[in-house]
């Protein structure tokens, strides 16, 4: 009767162990991304509701997008174009003019 109790216990611990250490492989970054409104906010974090991406907040004072991700999953490159792709400048990646024009008039930043 003890027996498939241990093997149980022994089970749920290997089990615990591998999502711990899944987890402790995520990687998280911050970086400038140009914006102006809550708009802007909803839309970028929005852009980056994708596989291995965990959390993304992006604040509209500082400017700062933080990410925490997964780069077996998604690499940062991948997450700096995606953001770009939608019309929003990365410290990396320029979004493309034609992205930047469809952005609504309160989303428009000065482009350097």
């Amino acid at each position: 009767m003890k027996k498939p109790f241990y093997f149980l216990l022994l089970l749920t611990a290997v089990f615990s162990l591998s999502a711990f250490t899944a987890s402790a492989a995520d990687q998280t970054s911050t970086f400038m991304v140009k914006g102006s409104c809550g708009m802007c906010k909803k839309k970028i974090e929005t852009s980056l509701r994708v596989k291995g991406v965990k959390r993304v907040n992006w604040d509209k004072e500082t400017k700062m997008l933080t990410v925490t991700f997964n780069p077996e999953h998604i690499s940062l490159d991948e997450i700096h174009h995606r953001v770009a792709a939608i019309g929003y400048d990365t410290e990396k990646v320029k979004a493309p003019d034609e992205a930047y024009a469809k952005l609504d008039d309160c989303c428009r930043y000065d482009r350097d």
